[in-house]
């Protein structure tokens, strides 16, 4: 098993989301929110969902970064299409190859990172976290 050097709170990574019907689905892009190491030196991330689906249709606690809408944020972020985050649907993963993987064009180097949330989006993705909270 490979472990991933630890990323940073808003890094957008290549992530396969556990859905319990397929060993390694489809992987999508993920919101980092949270770090922690455990005591074996172990890699822990938090990480929010993101699809690229209905993204016309936000509900409490998601929010999108969109090409015509922020372009900075959608360079930034690394992304293909338009993208929605659910930070109602966080999982802690551990930071490792059953989970991450290096995206098709590996705009970092040979780690799941496809980008980071611009601080443009700071603001947006608080507020969506807060609601997801309540």
């Amino acid at each position: 098993m490979r472990w991933w050097p630890e990323p940073t709170a808003g890094e957008i990574v290549w992530c396969h989301f556990p859905d319990n019907i397929h060993p390694k689905p489809k992987p999508r892009p993920g919101l980092i929110v949270s770090t922690k190491e455990d005591d074996e030196g172990m890699i822990f991330v938090s990480v929010a969902y993101g699809t690229s689906q209905k993204t016309d249709r936000l509900y409490s606690g998601e929010f999108r970064i969109a090409k015509s809408e922020h372009p900075a944020a959608y360079a930034s972020a690394g992304l293909s299409y338009d993208t929605k985050f659910d930070l109602r649907s966080v999982l802690e993963l551990p930071f490792n190859d059953a989970y991450f993987s290096v995206p098709p064009h590996a705009p970092h180097g040979q780690i799941p990172k496809l980008g980071t949330l611009h601080p443009s989006m700071v603001r947006i993705a608080a507020t969506a976290f807060a609601a997801a909270s309540k």
